[in-house]
């Protein structure tokens, strides 16, 4: 049943059901759940990914893992992120503290403050992090930071920065490279 699961489609669908797997191999449709649960299973479940199409791709994947395992002598590398757009809100009741049976409790309204945009840089090697807030999402606000990573940085270290692809299409091409 597990294998049927895995490697097989019914005839008029795209994964099983309880019930046509049930029919199909004799048992309860229960008995179909509970195998399912036990070996992780859940056929209607789907997830999308996207391989890139870039040619120099593995090579980009080495580099990085390269950075990260062993970085270069006299040199520091940052796992550097963004999260845009956190909302600052102020709730319009206390939040009022989880008991025993009771999980914490929080009103449904407030009120909204506005957002702001955090970047964080992660030295691999320490563990410490550079962070700093920003008040808009724009290329020069990135470039700041990068700046700020830049000051903090003891002086005669060359500075690898690893960025994930920031939601801003303005960054300039290479900023975080």
């Amino acid at each position: 049943m597990v294998v049927r699961t895995l490697e097989e489609t019914p005839p008029a669908g795209t994964h099983w059901s309880k019930r046509e797997l049930a029919e199909v191999v004799g048992i309860s449709p229960a008995s179909v759940l509970r195998i399912w649960h036990a070996f992780g299973l859940q056929p209607w479940r789907t997830e999308t990914f996207k391989i890139s199409p870039d040619p120099f791709l593995i090579d980009k994947i080495r580099d990085v893992v390269g950075l990260y395992l062993a970085p270069p002598a006299n040199a520091v590398v940052f796992a550097v992120d963004e999260k845009p757009q956190i909302q600052a809100l102020q709730r319009t009741a206390p939040v009022l503290p989880m008991v025993p049976g009771v999980p914490e409790r929080r009103s449904f309204d407030y009120v909204r403050h506005g957002t702001v945009d955090l970047f964080a840089a992660l030295n691999t090697v320490t563990g410490k992090v550079i962070s700093k807030l920003s008040a808009q999402h724009r290329a020069v606000d990135f470039r700041d930071f990068l700046d700020e990573i830049d000051r903090r940085t003891g002086k005669g270290l060359a500075v690898h920065v690893i960025c994930d692809n920031c939601e801003d299409r303005d960054v300039p091409q290479g900023a975080g490279a």
